[in-house]
């Protein structure tokens, strides 16, 4: 006669892993509230200004924009005018270019980008939303479009300090939605990036590749290229001294600093050479500084 099969003890009944069911649900119920679950992604129809998180595939609102406004900026009125032109265009759903900023450190690039977009939504409310994208995020670009397209409201992309090193081929994708891919660049995103470099890579770079390529000229002129898909190219250059005195005087009557003209200067050139350069940069911290001396906020 086949033996009597017993009935399994609790112990036997367990998982192979020791655990029974009721103690993995009260493991995964314990994991779940540790682990909070990720922010919603803002709508793009509320808000002026968003960061994009590609690793978690949405966008978050700014609440407070970090800008100045248009007229402060001094020693760059053609580049203003340019990028303050295309960008109208822009917003009346007419052909516009994407800008690439490019030139001397702290002269203002992303600076403007932020300036002109405010200034447009000045003029029209809510014309359009600003999105930043981080520049280790080019990669993800192709997904953010995918989100700007669906949204269907006018947006000015924005990456700050962009370039690229070595073998990084994170260009590619740029490349591609600039202007080359199947879908390109939605009719509602246009694309402005900052660089302090023209050709968004190091000049070393490309003297290397020329000289050690067998057909030099080819080997660079894909990462070259990616240069020429922006329509619009606005240099920024060293300011001169009269050029940081504006720059200062603007500020200074813009918030009230009560501080003599001569005594702004002579401090002002004492503070450039101690930094070691003439800038939009230098002239704001140097702005903050006299500020905090005075006991004014700014903003």
């Amino acid at each position: 006669m086949p033996k009597s099969s017993k009935p399994k003890s609790r112990a036997q009944a367990r998982k192979p892993n020791g655990l029974d069911n009721a103690t993995l649900a009260r493991i995964a119920a314990a994991l779940e509230r540790m682990s909070p679950a990720a922010p919603p992604a803002a709508s793009l129809a509320k808000g002026e200004a968003f960061v994009w998180h590609a690793d978690e595939g949405r966008l978050e609102t700014v609440a407070k924009i970090n800008r100045l406004d248009l007229a402060l900026l001094q020693g760059v009125e053609r580049q203003r005018e340019a990028l303050l032109d295309n960008t109208r265009r822009f917003a009346k759903g007419l052909p516009a270019n994407n800008a690439l900023l490019w030139g001397a450190r702290g002269m203002g690039k992303s600076s403007l980008v932020k300036a002109v977009h405010g200034a447009v939504n000045k003029e029209t409310k809510g014309a359009l939303a600003l999105v930043e994208i981080h520049r280790e995020d080019i990669p993800s670009l192709p997904r953010l479009l995918g989100v700007l397209r669906e949204a269907n409201r006018r947006t000015i992309l924005f990456c700050d300090d962009l370039s690229f090193d070595g073998q990084d081929a994170a260009y590619k994708s740029l490349k591609a939605v600039l202007e080359g891919g199947v879908e390109g660049r939605p009719d509602n995103v246009i694309f402005y990036a900052t660089s302090n470099r023209r050709h968004l890579m190091p000049r070393d770079m490309i003297d290397n590749e020329r000289a050690t390529a067998i057909h030099g000229g080819e080997a660079i002129e894909e990462k070259v290229s990616l240069s020429d898909r922006f329509g619009l190219w606005l240099g920024f250059h060293a300011c001169d001294q009269d050029t940081f005195f504006a720059m200062l005087d603007g500020y200074a009557a813009a918030f009230g600093l009560a501080i003599g003209r001569e005594q702004l200067h002579r401090e002002a050139i004492e503070w450039s050479v101690s930094r070691g350069a003439r800038s939009g940069r230098v002239a704001w911290q140097f702005i903050q500084d006299v500020a905090g001396r005075l006991g004014k906020r700014l903003g």
